[in-house]
């Protein structure tokens, strides 16, 4: 038996949420994938701990999301049993785990947004989400000083560890771009005070970005007109194998508890 997908409302107010929910979902996904395989112990058991931290955001968000939409779909349901195309999350966090380096830029970009989202949101006209944001503000907080440090350690280390990580940023940052494209769901969750336009945030996350980037003997690369679409539901073919790995347990037995 399988269990059937899920339809999510449209609404702006849930979408808004699916997006950080969803985002802060997949982040943890991709972070899990290095349990076992970080280049040491001490970094195996923080990557792990990040994807945890991550994990416990998207379920809070997720089950407010749910509590909004008002359809009964708790966190479970939303987590894995809406089609692709359903999913909210930027495309930057689906893309492959790579080395350690895309590991370590993914995470400084990331970090540095989320610290700045729970920051505003924790001001949020709801409640709950004020809430959420008042906790995982504080683990953003680390994770962006954990990739930072990491990120400089590589950008001012061998000439290999440089070379990765230049690459790494020459692939990832043009998906950036993605996290601070405004449209009609951020204007409505800002109208009502539910959280920030991610526009709003750009500047900030640049100055903040181009101070890690120079202790790191990097250059901030320029501005491409490339603009990812995961945040409306048309993913990278990356997206599907996540999907299959995240989906494949309540798919099989659905219900499932432990």
């Amino acid at each position: 038996m399988q269990a059937n997908p899920i339809r999510v409302s449209h609404e702006p107010k849930v979408q808004y949420l699916l997006r950080i929910g969803d985002t802060a979902l997949i982040q943890a996904q991709r972070l899990a994938e290095w349990s076992g395989h970080a280049p040491q112990v001490e970094e195996d058991i923080a990557l792990s701990n990040m994807a945890l931290d991550l994990v416990g955001q998207a379920r809070a968000v997720l089950t407010q999301a749910g509590v909004l939409e008002g359809a009964g779909h708790d966190e479970d349901q939303l987590a894995f049993l809406r089609e692709e195309r359903d999913y909210r999350n930027v495309t930057l966090v689906e893309l492959p785990r790579g080395d350690f380096a895309v590991t370590v830029l993914r995470n400084t970009i990331m970090a540095s947004f989320f610290k700045l989202l729970w920051e505003r949101l924790a001001a949020s006209s709801d409640a709950e989400l004020s809430a959420i944001a008042g906790k995982a503000v504080k683990e953003a907080r680390y994770h962006q000083r954990h990739a930072a440090d990491w990120l400089v350690r590589l950008g001012r280390g061998t000439a290999e560890s440089k070379r990765r990580v230049a690459k790494a940023l020459d692939d990832l940052w043009p998906y950036a771009a993605e996290l601070f494209a405004s449209d009609a769901v951020d204007e409505a969750a800002a109208q009502v005070g539910l959280g920030p336009r991610w526009g709003d945030l750009q500047e900030a996350w640049a100055a903040e970005m181009t101070e890690i980037l120079g202790a790191s003997d990097l250059p901030v690369p320029p501005a491409t007109p490339f603009l990812s679409t995961g945040k409306s539901g048309i993913h990278s073919e990356h997206m599907g194998f996540i999907l299959a790995d995240l989906q494949y347990l309540q798919r099989a037995f659905p219900g499932g508890m432990w």
